[in-house]
């Protein structure tokens, strides 16, 4: 089964990982849920929940943030991706400079370390020149930075639509099948 670190921090867009953890759950992938402080509140107003019941929701692992000697925060335990969705500017700035002071922090740094794939997915606009800074840099070392940018070209009819196309990007970046959205064809225009 695989299995994903997923961290929900302060930046707006809990929408977003949410839809990504049904989507995971849903496909058979074993999930690693740690959420900020931060993450928390922007959680319970966007969607009106609490960590402990997402987790419980979708019968996925919770892992306190403060909790460095958990699971994720390892090397040795292997995960086959890691996720901040969202990710705030200071927690982009934070993994940039190697600072390791939470479990979402933590585990992106084992991501590094250990070579395996993280995905960022920034959601914060407009974005200071020291974030921009810290997701180049990021980007050179491999890291996938994903903006929560969703297109229109497919002329989207709700909320649900919006958060689909950013959360279909991430599931091609993990390599898991989906019906989420369709598909550009070419043929969309004559």
């Amino acid at each position: 089964m695989p299995s994903a670190v997923i961290a929900i921090t302060g930046a707006s867009g809990s929408r977003y990982a949410v839809r990504l953890i049904q989507i995971l759950v849903d496909s058979g992938w074993d999930i690693f849920l740690t959420v900020t402080r931060e993450g928390a509140i922007n959680l319970d107003l966007e969607c009106g929940v609490t960590p402990k019941q997402l987790a419980e929701e979708y019968g996925i692992n919770l892992e306190a943030n403060q909790n460095l000697a958990a699971r994720s925060a390892s090397g040795s335990a292997k995960f086959d991706a890691y996720v901040i969705c969202p990710a705030s500017g200071t927690t982009i700035g934070k993994i940039a400079a190697g600072i390791s002071d939470n479990l979402a922090t933590r585990s992106a740094l084992v991501a590094l370390k250990e070579r395996r794939k993280l995905i960022l997915v920034p959601r914060e606009t407009p974005v200071a020149t020291p974030h921009l800074e810290a997701m180049a840099k990021l980007s050179s070392w491999g890291v996938v930075i994903l903006p929560a940018s969703p297109g229109f070209y497919k002329n989207p009819e709700t909320i649900d639509d919006l958060i689909d196309f950013v959360v279909a990007r991430i599931l091609d970046q993990l390599d898991v099948e989906h019906g989420v959205g369709s598909r550009w064809t070419g043929k969309e225009v004559s």
